[in-house]
């Protein structure tokens, strides 16, 4: 099984790494929820984490989330741990020192629109899941039970990689030279025009109706010598008895004298 779920992590992985440029170390933003999902699972982030990625990974906080934390360990002893699992991290700086906000406002501002920044998402909140799946380029990862998962790619995501393979290697001149051909042949991205014209139902070829010319046949024609072009027929030499060719021979000398 650990082998199945690291497969599936470099695989999930890898596609951030080839369309949104994601490189190790790999800095993940963790809040509260993650870490006091990790104490209630004896789960060690950082040495865990490290071996699920493969590969180096920077793991960090902010003021906002520390914050929440403290707040919150009036209701439980358990989020007293989690705040002090937090508080062992860097702490990244947010914007919000003179104002703090919630974890989960805290963790968008820091994704933005596109995640910049290059952030994994560490969090067990669902509906901060939801609306990092909407921005394109925001890994998420969560704990199931004991077992780190990092979340498929989600459709904004898959959107947005699809549409930079379809752009990519075609520059602005190309681009409108491309419509301007496309404009200059009658080609138009209307529907209409993608549908195929039904042939006809017609009558028979014209040109097969016609009747067949009669071959005339030509004689060949004679050379100077007077003998027929193309192949020769060879004539069949007839041989004599020596004792008629001798009666020939006598009968003309008879005729001589």
């Amino acid at each position: 099984m650990k082998t199945a779920r690291q497969k599936k992590a470099r695989k999930n992985l890898g596609f951030f790494i080839n369309n949104f440029k994601f490189r190790p170390p790999f800095q993940i933003l963790i809040d509260g929820t993650f870490a006091f999902a990790a104490l209630e699972n004896k789960f060690n982030i950082q040495d865990q984490l490290s071996k699920y990625f493969q590969a180096e990974v920077k793991l960090l906080t902010t003021p906002c989330i520390i914050l929440e934390t403290e707040k919150l360990c009036s209701f439980s002893k358990a989020i007293t741990g989690a705040m002090q699992i937090v508080k062992q991290y860097p702490i990244h700086k947010c914007g919000h020192e003179k104002h703090s906000i919630t974890g989960t406002k805290c963790l968008l501002s820091m994704v933005g629109k596109n995640n910049p920044s290059r952030y994994i998402i560490a969090t067990q909140d669902r509906e901060l899941q939801e609306i990092l799946r909407k921005i394109p380029g925001v890994p998420i990862i969560y704990l199931h039970g004991k077992a780190p998962t990092l979340e498929a790619p989600s459709q904004a995501s898959n959107e947005y990689a699809r549409g930079v393979r379809e752009e990519l290697g075609m520059s602005a001149w190309e681009k409108e030279n491309s419509i301007t051909l496309k404009k200059a042949a009658g080609i138009e991205n209307k529907t209409e025009q993608k549908l195929k014209k039904k042939r006809k139902k017609g009558g028979p070829n014209p040109l097969s109706c016609l009747k067949k010319k009669k071959k005339l046949r030509t004689e060949p024609s004679n050379n100077k010598t007077g003998v027929k072009s193309g192949k020769v027929k060879k004539r069949k030499k007839i041989k004599l008895a020596p004792h008629i060719k001798e009666a020939l021979v006598n009968e003309m000398k008879n005729k001589q004298t």
